[in-house]
C-alpha cells in the first residue's frame, strides 16, 4: 500500500476523535484522546507527522491514562509507525495484531440481505444493536456461543447500555457515524458502524450474538455498510480485523490486507507483552 494512502489513513485517525468531541492532549510525538461524555473511551497513538517516541513518552501517557482512570491503550498502523512497539512493549503492554483491510473498488458486491437494515437515531431497536455487539467482543471469535436472544435481553436492559444507546444516537443524529442491523422474529442479531470523515469511511463494531454466528449475518451487514457509504460518497472504506479468520469473512465483501493495525493495552491473565 503506497505511502500517500497511509498518510491518508493518519489523517483519519487524527480527526475521527476530534469530530466526535474527544479532547486532544499533547505529548510530543504521542497524542491522548480523551472522551467528552458518554460513549467507549480513546486511547493514546502517535501525532500526526510524529516519527519516534521513546520509553519517558510512553511513560507519561500512561501516567495521565492511570490519572484520568481512563484504559490503558495505545492503537496504530504497524507500517506507519513501527517505532512504538519497543517502546509500549517496555511498559509491559500487551501488543495485539489485526489485519488492516481496505476496499477493493472493482471487488463484485454480495446481493442485499433481506433481514438487513439501516436504523436511524430514534429506532426503537437502537438499545440491542448497540449492545449485540458488546456481546459478541465480550466472546470473540467465529465460533457459535452461548449468548443468544435472553442473554441479550438482559444487557439491553442494564443502564449502561442506555449510555451507549445515547451515544450512538447522537452519533446518527449527526452524520458521524451509520449502523446497520441483521433482525430476525424482532431481535436484532448481528449489528456494525460505518464512521466517515470526508471521502474516507471505517467499518467497525460489526459484531454477531454469538449463539447466530456462522449464518453470515456479519457479511450481510458489513456488505449494507458498505453499500451505504459508497452511496454517500465514500472513496476510500477500511477496517480492522479481529484475526485472520476473521479477515477471510471480510475478504468475501470485497475487502484485502494492505496493513496491520496494533493496539497495545495491559497483558490479560496469561499473556506476556510482546506475545
Amino acid at each position: 500500500m503506497t505511502p500517500a494512502f497511509l498518510s491518508r489513513l493518519e489523517q483519519y485517525y487524527d480527526t475521527v476523535p476530534r469530530v466526535g468531541g474527544a479532547r486532544a492532549e499533547d505529548f510530543g510525538p504521542l497524542t491522548l484522546f480523551v472522551r467528552q461524555g458518554a460513549g467507549w473511551p480513546y486511547y493514546a497513538r502517535p501525532a500526526l507527522g510524529s516519527s519516534g517516541a521513546g520509553p519517558a513518552d510512553v511513560q507519561r501517557v500512561l501516567a495521565r491514562q492511570k490519572e484520568l482512570d481512563v484504559p490503558r491503550a495505545f492503537e496504530w498502523v504497524a507500517e506507519t509507525s513501527p517505532w512504538l512497539r519497543a517502546p509500549v512493549e517496555a511498559a509491559g503492554l500487551h501488543v495485539h495484531a489485526h489485519p488492516l483491510m481496505v476496499l477493493e473498488p472493482s471487488a463484485p458486491r454480495p446481493p442485499a440481505h433481506p433481514d438487513v437494515r439501516l436504523l436511524g437515531a430514534d429506532d426503537p431497536l437502537l438499545g440491542a444493536a448497540v449492545t449485540v455487539t458488546a456481546l459478541a467482543f465480550a466472546d470473540p471469535g467465529t465460533a457459535v456461543g452461548a449468548a443468544g436472544p435472553a442473554e441479550l435481553a438482559a444487557a439491553t436492559a442494564d443502564p449502561a447500555a442506555e449510555a451507549r444507546r445515547g451515544a450512538v444516537s447522537e452519533m446518527l443524529a449527526s452524520g458521524r457515524t451509520a449502523l446497520a442491523v441483521a433482525v430476525q422474529d424482532g431481535v436484532v442479531l448481528a449489528a456494525g458502524q460505518y464512521n466517515p470523515v470526508g471521502d474516507v469511511a471505517e467499518v467497525a463494531g460489526v459484531g454477531t450474538l454469538p449463539a447466530a454466528r456462522r449464518r453470515g449475518l456479519a457479511l450481510a451487514v458489513t456488505s449494507a455498510l458498505v453499500a451505504d457509504a459508497l452511496t454517500r460518497g465514500a472513496r476510500t472504506v477500511f477496517l480492522s480485523a479481529g484475526d485472520e479468520a476473521v479477515a477471510r469473512i471480510y475478504a468475501r465483501a470485497g475487502f484485502r490486507t494492505v496493513a496491520t493495525a496494533l493496539i497495545a493495552e495491559p497483558a490479560a491473565d496469561g499473556e506476556t507483552a510482546g506475545a
